[in-house]
């Protein structure tokens, strides 16, 4: 029985995340705050990124990349308080092995006399189940483009789905103080923890869906707080963000707010950014309900708290999410610095130098990705020698370690040395030069019904079933053209100006796509931004960054927002990008960076 469904009370969710600086203070800070002000802290340990270095670190048998040890040192000096206080801890920081995460925390609480019961969720490494059906034929598509680049799955080392939230609740509602699982889905825990508490059954797609979203929002702890957040102008220089609490009614209302002993803000503005992050368009899909957002509405109901509404709630998929790992090759970097005039000719000459000694020593066929870039811009008025420096890197990847070494890459871009560009020099740290092992995350889809979802609790295993009722969905979301555009003229006078100054945006990845969330502040300007943001003009403000790919285009009018998915924009996903913004994170900026016609009425309000 869950401890609210006689009172009805919503239940306060509070986030917790690997990668905050104060992750080692804030489990005892919640947990002691005096009054209360969480029921459970859920905590979201998995990314693409670290799923991929620890699925390859499971097939090296390297014990420390088994489970997330920062998960460790964060809850370890918080045992006696939740103990103390009776609230409850759900996290995904299992990575690759959440039995032996289990039997660290179980030791811990032993260690300190504690009666904490420590349940764990598993299920979710598949490399078995997927490796078997490959060899009789089975094909896992790529989720991005459709197509089977995995070919009888020699080269996968390592495989891992989403799991759902029901394993948490039942866990939860067996009695578990602690829920430690491995690849549930990153609002999954969250989800779960509603779903016990208000005793939710697998057909209240209503209420899972909006308690989905509240996972959704929450899930990168400060980004609802006002980290990564395009007005951040506004806090402090200094500003801690954190961290953010969801309170979910029974009936699936939600209001978000955060702990009142950390800095920043929930605002509309702040939880639009982080609800347009790594969306794919109007469908939320999880194992258990999918979410549809277009009409997803974000109201202020006092200081920092804003009312999550508008979410309507539809069968799981019958499908999840499945990571390979894959064996990639080696990869390596070395840099040169161009200062002063004629950086673009300069470029040209290195770039042609290089590319003639390498195919000499090496053969250009020996690598899938050459890559020359600059990186930056003199400044036009650059007072020092710094600001009219610009970085030339050279990016290799290869099958074949031998085509990375240091005599067969290295040498020869070096080797032009005395031949090239006026005040020519290259980078003396040579350590990223080395042939380096890299691996790709690869995404496709499988059965809900091939996976065994168990918790782990009392001594029992205990079979979680997938969902009884699903929906198939077509396998492109649904786009949103640009019906009904109001005349740009219609707006009055405008100015030259950068569309940033107005338009607030946040970007991200999903294995190869990146997604672009653009919003405005204020009602009257989104008709505006609406008009003004095709497909046609999304690809023109990114200049040379657009790929070729398909441009998928959302609205979000209550939000005020405009949502673009870029298909294949990130080469093989963030494991293997070979450019800077390996999360995509700053393709939003460099759109906010573009220069459009702004009306002057707009700008007269001020600059974000």
């Amino acid at each position: 029985m869950s401890p609210s469904v006689e009172a009805k009370s919503p239940v306060r969710i509070a986030q917790i995340a690997a990668s905050n600086v104060d992750r080692h203070e804030i489990f005892s800070m919640l947990a002691n705050a005096q009054p209360q002000e969480a029921d459970v802290l859920c905590g979201d340990w998995m990314s693409e990124w670290n799923m991929c270095a620890r699925g390859a670190g499971k097939a090296m048998n390297l014990e420390e990349f088994s489970y997330e040890e920062t998960f460790v040192d964060a809850i370890a000096p918080a045992l006696e308080a939740l103990e103390k206080n009776g609230i409850k801890v759900a996290v995904n920081a299992g990575a690759t092995d959440t039995k032996k995460l289990h039997e660290r925390i179980v030791g811990l609480v032993e260690e300190k006399g504690l009666k904490l019961n420590v349940a764990y969720v598993d299920g979710d490494v598949v490399t078995d189940t997927v490796k078997k059906l490959m060899r009789e034929g089975r094909a896992f598509k790529h989720y991005v483009d459709s197509v089977d680049y995995l070919k009888g799955g020699d080269e996968v080392i390592f495989a891992q789905c989403y799991l759902g939230a029901w394993g948490v609740a039942r866990a939860l509602r067996e009695g578990a103080d602690i829920v430690l699982c491995g690849r549930v889905a990153d609002a999954s825990p969250a989800v779960g923890a509603a779903a016990w508490w208000h005793g939710w059954q697998e057909d209240q797609h209503q209420e899972l869906a909006c308690a989905l979203m509240a996972g959704h929002l929450i899930e990168c702890t400060g980004y609802m707080t006002g980290a990564n957040f395009t007005g951040f102008k506004r806090f402090p220089r200094n500003v801690k963000t954190g961290f953010p609490i969801a309170e979910i009614s029974a009936n699936g209302d939600v209001v978000l707010t955060k702990a009142s002993f950390f800095e920043a803000e929930v605002s509309v503005e702040t939880c639009t950014s982080q609800l347009m992050y790594e969306i794919q368009g109007p469908w939320y899909f999880n194992s258990d309900v999918t979410a549809e957002i277009t009409n997803a509405k974000l109201e202020s109901v006092g200081k920092n708290r804003v009312r999550l509404s508008g979410i309507k709630g539809m069968p799981p998929p019958p499908t999840t999410k499945v990571g390979f790992t894959v064996a990639g090759g080696y990869q390596a970097e070395m840099h040169w610095f161009l200062v002063g005039l004629d950086i673009k000719e300069k470029a040209e000459m290195l770039e042609a130098q290089i590319r003639e000694r390498l195919d000499a020593v090496t053969g250009l066929d020996k690598f899938h990705c050459l890559k020359f870039t600059c990186y930056g811009s003199v400044a036009e008025d650059a007072r020092n020698q710094a600001s009219a420096t610009v970085d030339f890197r050279v990016f290799a990847q290869a099958k074949d370690r031998q085509a990375i070494s240091h005599k067969k890459f290295f040498r020869p871009c070096i080797d032009v040395l005395n031949i090239t560009y006026p005040a020519a020099t290259f980078h003396l740290d040579t350590r990223q030069s080395e042939p380096k092992v890299y691996y790709e995350y690869y995404v496709s889809l499988m059965e809900q019904s091939l996976v065994q979802q168990q918790i782990h609790i009392n001594g029992q295993d205990i079979d979680i079933p997938g969902p009884t009722s699903t929906k198939t969905y077509a396998s492109d979301q649904p786009t949103m053209d640009e019906a009904g555009p109001a005349d740009l003229n219609s707006f009055g006078p405008t100015t030259l100006a950068p569309i940033g100054f107005i338009v607030h945006g946040r970007s991200g990845d999903k294995s190869s796509n990146v997604n672009i969330g653009l919003f405005v502040r204020h009602a009257d300007e989104y008709d505006w931004l609406r008009s003004l943001l095709t497909t046609v003009k999304i690809v023109e403000l990114l200049r040379d960054e657009y790929k070729g790919g398909r441009v998928d285009r959302y609205e979000f009018k209550n939000v005020l927002a405009v949502h673009f998915v870029l298909h294949d924009h990130m080469d093989r996903g963030v494991n293997s990008n070979s450019t800077y913004d390996w999360l995509g994170k700053a393709v939003a900026e460099f759109v906010r960076y573009q220069k459009v016609e702004i009306p002057n009425k707009f700008l007269d309000r001020g600059k974000i």
